[in-house]
């Protein structure tokens, strides 16, 4: 509360942090405040009306919060304000008519909130107005054909609405325009001729609405490609008619990622509120592609959720890919795509929600143990779905990136293969590849790591590594592999008579017969991964060998547990 005694403030910045609670009352007594920014943090509650006594404030941002409630209508009094940014909260109800008063304002950001109501026709009064974003809320009614009087309007987005009626005529007034987002509403009629007038336009958004009749093709027009439209049923013109739609190797028609073999869209609003918001409780893992989120969809079934960052083209590569082969390929131990969501500006992947975690957990947690048995059936699980993608497909998919982080355990530890984002197809009568796409270290194939060399022996090859590492419990990039001494050369200077002293120790329990077992079955898996991660490719063998192996094994050990 002493916050307030800072009479003479003019600038405060607490942003990025981990305050909580509400915004104490006594901050209405900076009279010469001009600047607040308390972005990023878990702040709660109602907006206070005593912002609005702050009278000089130009650059008020709440944004990523947790705040709740309506916007307060006596912010109108703050006549000074240019920039709002207030996205990404809980605030619900409709935009007070009074904040259409403030005509000085320049920038207003109330994105991914949950507004309801009209966009209403003062807007027009906004007259300094350069951004506009009311994405991601619940707003309805028309789009008002005042908005077209923005002249200075250079941004803007009302996507993920739920707007209806045309576009407005008067749109081609906004000479300023530069991105224009109207997607995923509900929006109707044809598309204005006059936003070819437009001749700053460079983005534009118009895809799953109910849009229809001929795209204009001069101005912006003329370098947009089909995807702006995408999803509006009824539209034809010249940029449909020369987009040339290639197939692509599974023999169908390459569709927008974001309605591929997926049985129901979803918007970034859902993805948001299943989240809670992307809440940091919520994560369950990192990695270069982005993050992974634990979330709850209003049918009640609990998912995982991926996000993907988006900072370079092999970022985009890498979502289309994964999206491409989850959706067409289908194996019981393939983790099953949900749905997706893809924008210009956020791309997730949404899929069964595995509840034991990775492969990796399991191994390295103190707080978890897998038997003999249950690591020999993971394992087999594993190898039976690279038999299936290597061997089954018109096309061979080679996954690239083989790891106990990517092997995914549902609620009975059956294992589930995931993260297809480096995979690589292999066309009609090709048995390799090359690629850029860096693998992880110390799985990798030396001909994949030195050449970006890839066939089906790269995943045969990361296999092996990775059945060494499950049953002897060491990582390949373990501190003691220096100096020419790696995983598969220490298991293979203890073979056969010295196993007891690479296998995982936790596995030698039970009676004398049991672990005597343990021992001759090990040692045969140990054997094989050797055979799997060999430096000649050609002599590697192929991963329906190895299924028919691990499984005669498999029948070899329950046998002997049983006499």
């Amino acid at each position: 509360m002493e916050v307030g005694n800072l009479h003479k403030l003019e600038e405060l910045d607490l942003s990025h942090n981990k305050l909580n609670g509400s915004i104490p009352k006594a901050i209405g007594g900076l009279l010469d405040l001009q600047y607040l920014n308390l972005e990023g943090n878990e702040l709660h509650g109602l907006i206070i009306d005593e912002i609005c006594e702050i009278t000089k404030l130009a650059y008020l941002c709440l944004s990523r919060n947790k705040f709740s409630g309506g916007m307060p209508p006596c912010l109108a009094n703050n006549t000074s304000l240019r920039d709002l940014y207030w996205d990404s909260n809980k605030l619900i109800l409709e935009i007070p008519p009074s904040f259409w008063n403030l005509k000085d304002i320049l920038r207003v950001n109330l994105s991914s909130n949950i507004l309801v109501g009209n966009v209403s026709l003062r807007i027009g009064n906004l007259n300094a107005l350069v951004l506009l974003d009311l994405s991601r809320n619940h707003i309805s009614g028309f789009i008002p054909t005042t908005l077209g009087g923005l002249n200075n309007l250079q941004d803007l987005s009302l996507a993920h609405n739920n707007l209806q009626g045309n576009i407005p005529e008067s749109f081609g007034n906004m000479l300023s325009l530069v991105k224009l987002n109207l997607s995923e509403n509900n929006l109707s009629g044809k598309i204005p001729k006059s936003l070819e007038l437009l001749i700053i336009l460079k983005y534009v958004n118009l895809s799953y609405n109910k849009l229809q009749g001929e795209i204009p093709s001069g101005g912006v027009f003329k370098n947009l490609t089909p995807k702006t439209f995408m999803m509006n049923q009824a539209l034809c013109g010249i940029i449909l008619l020369r987009h040339k739609r290639q197939q692509n190797s599974w023999g169908l028609v390459k569709r927008d990622l974001s309605i591929l073999g997926v049985r129901k869209r979803i918007s970034h609003f859902e993805i948001q509120e299943a989240t809670n918001g992307f809440d940091e409780s919520n994560i369950l893992g990192r990695g270069s592609y982005g993050s992974v989120f634990k979330g709850k969809l209003s049918s009640a079934l609990i998912v995982a959720v991926k996000i993907f960052k988006f900072d370079s083209h092999v970022m985009l590569r890498s979502f289309e890919k994964e999206c491409d082969i989850l959706c067409n390929a289908h194996h019981h131990n393939l983790v099953k795509v949900i749905s997706c969501c893809s924008n210009v500006d956020f791309k997730s992947l949404v899929t069964e929600f595995m509840p034991n975690g990775s492969l990796k957990k399991w191994l390295y947690s103190h707080n978890y143990f897998l038997g003999f048995l249950q690591r020999l059936n993971i394992m087999i699980n594993v190898v039976t779905t690279l038999e299936y993608l290597h061997h089954a497909l018109l096309t061979p998919i080679v996954h690239c990136d083989l790891k106990p982080s990517n092997i995914l355990l549902d609620d009975e530890l059956v294992a589930h293969v995931s993260d297809f984002g480096i995979s690589e197809l292999l066309g009609k009568e090709e048995s390799k590849t090359n690629t850029e796409t860096v693998p992880t270290i110390g799985y990798v194939a030396p001909e994949y790591g030195s050449f970006g060399v890839v066939s089906t022996k790269v995943d045969v090859y990361s296999y092996g590594i990775m059945l060494l590492e499950v049953f002897t419990r060491k990582r390949p990039t373990e501190d003691m592999f220096v100096e020419g001494l790696n995983l598969k050369s220490w298991v293979s200077e203890s073979m056969p008579h010295a196993i007891i002293q690479v296998m995982d120790s936790n596995l030698l329990e039970g009676d004398q017969h049991h672990i005597k077992n343990i021992l001759t079955s090990t040692t045969f898996v140990l054997e094989l991964a050797l055979n799997c991660c060999t430096n000649l490719p050609k002599a590697c063998g192929n991963m329906i060998d190895v299924v028919v192996s691990l499984n005669k094994m498999k029948g070899m050990f329950l046998r002997r547990q049983a006499a």
